[in-house]
C-alpha cells in the first residue's frame, strides 16, 4: 500500500476513532434532537443559510465515513426543516456521502481485492458490467440494505463513478422521501398523545412497509423489461409445465401434483432420464457383477483356495436390463398418471415464456402455463479430439447397448464415471487404459483419497496413465489407434473400443432458448439465479440442466425449490440451500464426501484442523478383510463444528450420511462420539474418527489436576 493510501487510511481511521471517542454520536441520537429543537428552531430562522449549509456538510461527513446516524439525521432533517426542503438537503448530501465512501473504497482496496480475488469475483465483476445500474437501484431502493456497505463494496466493481452517483441520487430518494415524512410527525409531536396520532402511526406504517413496496415496484420493473414485445396470455392451460423426465421432472411433475396444481410432463425419450437408463442404475448393476467377479482373485484372502466366476458378458449386461426393468415402475407413465401428473411423449420447445410447443412425429400441439421448468439433463461431453469422428465411441449413453466385451478399451477421462467403468471392465477382464491429462485422477478430492484409489484401479488391472494428453485417433489398417503426448513425446495406444468419460454437457438444443434470449454458461446449463429462476421469472431449470452439481440427489433437491417457487412465488420464494451436498464415486474403494476438503479448505482460505481415522484399525473392516482407507473429518479450528469429511472404504457412500445429518442440523463430533454405535459395525468408524478429534483436544491441564485429585485419595 503506497503513502497516499496510508495516509488517506490513517485520516479516515482518525475521524472515525475520534467519533467514537468522544461520543459524538449522542448528538446524532433522536432524544438529543428532540430536546434540542426549539433551540435549532430559533437558530434556523435566524440564519438558514448557516444551518442549512452546516446540516448539509455534517450528513456528508457522516455518510462519507459511513458512521451510524446517517438514518437519525434523516429524521431529525424532517423535524427541523420541513418535509420538501430536508428531503433536498438530505438526498443531495447523502448521494454526495455516499460517492465519496464509494470512492475511498475503490481507492484504498479495489486493485488489492481485485488481484487478490479476481477469479472469484468475475462473476460479479461481468454482472456489473453489463446490468450494473439496474443492480445498484434495487439496493438503493430497498432500505432493508445498509447504506454504508453498499457504497463501500460497490467501490471494489468495476461500476463507473457517474453511473453510481446518479443512481444513488435516484434510488435512494423514495426512501429518503419516507423518513423525511416520519420525520416531519416526529417533530409535531407536544405530547405522549401525540405518539398515538393518525399521520405519526401512518408514517412509521408507510416505513415499515416501503421495502417490500420497493421489492414490489422492482420486481415490476424488471417483468416489464424481461417479457417487453411477449403477449401474455389471458388464462393457461396449466398451472406448470415440466420438460424432461430424469430425477428432477419426476420430482417437479410429483410436487405439483400434489398440491393439486394441473401440471404437464414432457419427455422425448424414456421415463427416468439418464439416472434410471443409462446412469446410476446400469452402471451400479454392472460394478456389482464386477466385484462379484473379482472375489476369485481375492480367493485367499477370505480362506479359499478358489472361486470361480465363469460368465458370459452378454449374461451380465442382461442382468443390468433386467435391473432397470425391475425399477422402472417407479418412474413410470402409468404411475405418474395415477398420480395425477398429464405425461406427453414428444420434443418440447418453448415458444413464448408462457407456451411450450410438443412435437410427436407429424403431430404439434401447443400449450400454456403460468410457469415452466426446464430439467432436460445432460448428455455426456465429447471432445473435438482430430480422428474421433471416425471412431465408435462409446459413452454412459450408448455403452448398455453392448453384447460383447472389449479385449482392449481406452478410458479417457479420471474423472467419477471413468474411475468406476475403467475399474469395473477391467476386473470384467478387459485390458484397459486410462488416459487422464491432468497430474492425478480424481481431481477434485485430495491427494492421499485419489491415490488410495489409483492403488486399487491398478491392482485391478487398470493402466492409469496420468499426464497423458489425448491428441489424435487413427485407423491404420485393422487397428484402431490413440496417440497420445506425455513428457513431450508421443505414444501409440492399440484398441478394440474407447469409452469417452470426461464430462457432460447441459441438454438445452432444440428447445428454443435461443429465440427466447435465455442465456446459457460455457458448459450449456441455463443461467438461473437463486431461486432457479432464468432470465424470465416464471422460467425454471434445474439438474444437470441448472448446475452446479450434476447427481441426481441434487437434481431431486432443487426440484422440490423450483416447483414450489414456480406455483407459490408469487407468494414465498425459496433460495436453493447448498450447504450440505454429499456425493459418491463408486470404485472399490468407494470415495464419499460431504463439505470442505483438505484443497477447497486451502483455497478458500478457511483455518481449519484435520482429524484421521485409518479403517484399518476397525475391527468389522478387519474381519470383512475390507480394512483400507480412512475417514477425514475438516473442523473450524479450535472447534468441533464439522466444516467437511471425506470417506474412503467399502460402504463409504453409506457411512457418510451420518456426516451429512450431523452438518445439516449443526452436530458437532462431539454428539457423534456420544451416540451409541453398534459393534462390530462399519459405522464406527464414525464414531472413532470423532474420538481421535477429542483425543487430540482434551483438557491437559484439567487432567493434570485430576490425576493430583486421585493421588491425594490414594
Amino acid at each position: 500500500m503506497n503513502v497516499r493510501k496510508l495516509l488517506l487510511l490513517a485520516i479516515f481511521a482518525t475521524l472515525i476513532a475520534s467519533y467514537f471517542f468522544f461520543d459524538l454520536g449522542q448528538y446524532l441520537s433522536l432524544d438529543y434532537i428532540k430536546n434540542q429543537q426549539a433551540s435549532f428552531d430559533a437558530l434556523y430562522q435566524e440564519n438558514p443559510v448557516l444551518i442549512l449549509g452546516g446540516f448539509f456538510v455534517l450528513y456528508v461527513v457522516v455518510t462519507a465515513l459511513s458512521l451510524p446516524g446517517a438514518a437519525i439525521m434523516t429524521l431529525a432533517a424532517g423535524a427541523l426543516f420541513g418535509f420538501w426542503v430536508a428531503l433536498v438537503l438530505v438526498s443531495f448530501a447523502s448521494s454526495i456521502g455516499a460517492t465519496l465512501a464509494f470512492l475511498a473504497s475503490r481507492f484504498l482496496f479495489h486493485d488489492s481485492v481485485q488481484h487478490r480475488f479476481g477469479d472469484r469475483l468475475k462473476k460479479l465483476n461481468d454482472g456489473v458490467k453489463k446490468d450494473g445500474a439496474f443492480y445498484l437501484f434495487t439496493l438503493r431502493l430497498v432500505p432493508a440494505f445498509p447504506f454504508f456497505v453498499i457504497n463501500l463494496v460497490m467501490g471494489l466493481t468495476p461500476i463507473k463513478v457517474v453511473t453510481f452517483y446518479w443512481v444513488s441520487q435516484v434510488g435512494m430518494l423514495a426512501g429518503t422521501a419516507v423518513y423525511v415524512l416520519a420525520g416531519t410527525q416526529l417533530g409535531q409531536v407536544k405530547s405522549a398523545s401525540g405518539l398515538l396520532s393518525p399521520e405519526l402511526i401512518g408514517a412509521f406504517v408507510l416505513l415499515g412497509i416501503f421495502p417490500w413496496i420497493a421489492k414490489f415496484i422492482m420486481a415490476r420493473l424488471q417483468a416489464r423489461k424481461v417479457y417487453q414485445g411477449w403477449q401474455k396470455p389471458d388464462h393457461f392451460d396449466r398451472n406448470l409445465i415440466v420438460i424432461g423426465a430424469g430425477s428432477a421432472g419426476l420430482v417437479s411433475a410429483y410436487i405439483a401434483a400434489t398440491v393439486k396444481a394441473k401440471v404437464t410432463l414432457i419427455e422425448k425419450h424414456k421415463m427416468g432420464g439418464d439416472c434410471l437408463n443409462t446412469g446410476c442404475v446400469p452402471s451400479k448393476a454392472l460394478i456389482k457383477s464386477a466385484r462379484f467377479a473379482w472375489h476369485d482373485k481375492e480367493a485367499d484372502k477370505y480362506g479359499f483356495d478358489t472361486i470361480r466366476s465363469d460368465f458370459r458378458f452378454s449374461k451380465l449386461m442382461a442382468r443390468v436390463h433386467k435391473v432397470i426393468e425391475k425399477i422402472e415402475p417407479h418412474d413410470s407413465v402409468e404411475r405418474y398418471t395415477e398420480l395425477g401428473v398429464d405425461c406427453r411423449q414428444g420434443e418440447a420447445r418453448i415458444v413464448s415464456p408462457w407456451e411450450v410447443e410438443i412435437r410427436n412425429g407429424d403431430s404439434t400441439e401447443r400449450l400454456t402455463a403460468r410457469s415452466i421448468i426446464i430439467a432436460s439433463g445432460a448428455r455426456p461431453f465429447v471432445p473435438p479430439i482430430p480422428g474421433i469422428e471416425d471412431m465408435d465411441i462409446l459413452t454412459s449413453d450408448n455403452l448398455w447397448a453392448v453384447q460383447e466385451q472389449p479385449k482392449r478399451l481406452v478410458v479417457l477421462g479420471g474423472g467419477p464415471i471413468g474411475c468406476e467403468l475403467a475399474q469395473t471392465f477391467a476386473r470384467l477382464g478387459s485390458q484397459v487404459m486410462q488416459v487422464e491429462m491432468l497430474p492425478r485422477i480424481m481431481p477434485r478430492e485430495d491427494d492421499d483419497a485419489a491415490a488410495l484409489v489409483t492403488a486399487s484401479l491398478q491392482e485391478s488391472g487398470v493402466d492409469v496413465m496420468t499426464e497423458h494428453k489425448a491428441v489424435r485417433f487413427a485407423r491404420e489398417g485393422n487397428d484402431k489407434v490413440l496417440y497420445v503426448e506425455h513428457s513431450g513425446e508421443e505414444k501409440r495406444l492399440e484398441f478394440d473400443a474407447v469409452l469417452v468419460a470426461v464430462g457432460r454437457r447441459a441438454n438445452t438444443d432444440g428447445l428454443g432458448l435461443d429465440e427466447l434470449h435465455l442465456p446459457t454458461n460455457d458448459n450449456g446449463t441455463v443461467t438461473v439465479n437463486e431461486q432457479l429462476q432464468s432470465r424470465y421469472p416464471n422460467i425454471y431449470a434445474c439438474g444437470d440442466v441448472a448446475g452446479p452439481y450434476q447427481f441426481t440427489h441434487t437434481a431431486a433437491h432443487q426440484a422440490w425449490y423450483a416447483a414450489v417457487n414456480a406455483l407459490f412465488g408469487s407468494l414465498k420464494r425459496f433460495s436453493v440451500d447448498y450447504r450440505v451436498i454429499p456425493w459418491a464415486t463408486f470404485t472399490d474403494p468407494e470415495v464419499a464426501r460431504v463439505g470442505l476438503n483438505e484443497q477447497d479448505a486451502d483455497e478458500q482460505g478457511v483455518d481449519y484442523e484435520v482429524t484421521r481415522y485409518g479403517i484399518d484399525d476397525l475391527d468389522r473392516a478387519i474381519a470383512d478383510s475390507n480394512d483400507h482407507g480412512f475417514v477425514k473429518v475438516i473442523t473450524a479450528k479450535g472447534s468441533d463444528k464439522i466444516l467437511g469429511v471425506t470417506i474412503v472404504g467399502t460402504g463409504a457412500s453409506d457411512l457418510i450420511a451420518e456426516y451429512v445429518l450431523a452438518m445439516k442440523h449443526g452436530l458437532g463430533l462431539n454428539k457423534i462420539l456420544g451416540t451409541i454405535h453398534i459393534y462390530p459395525t462399519m459405522a464406527e468408524a464414525n464414531k472413532f474418527a470423532a474420538g481421535e478429534w477429542k483425543k487430540a483436544h482434551k483438557p491437559e491441564g484439567l487432567l493434570r489436576w485430576v490425576e493430583r485429585f486421585h493421588d491425594w485419595r490414594r
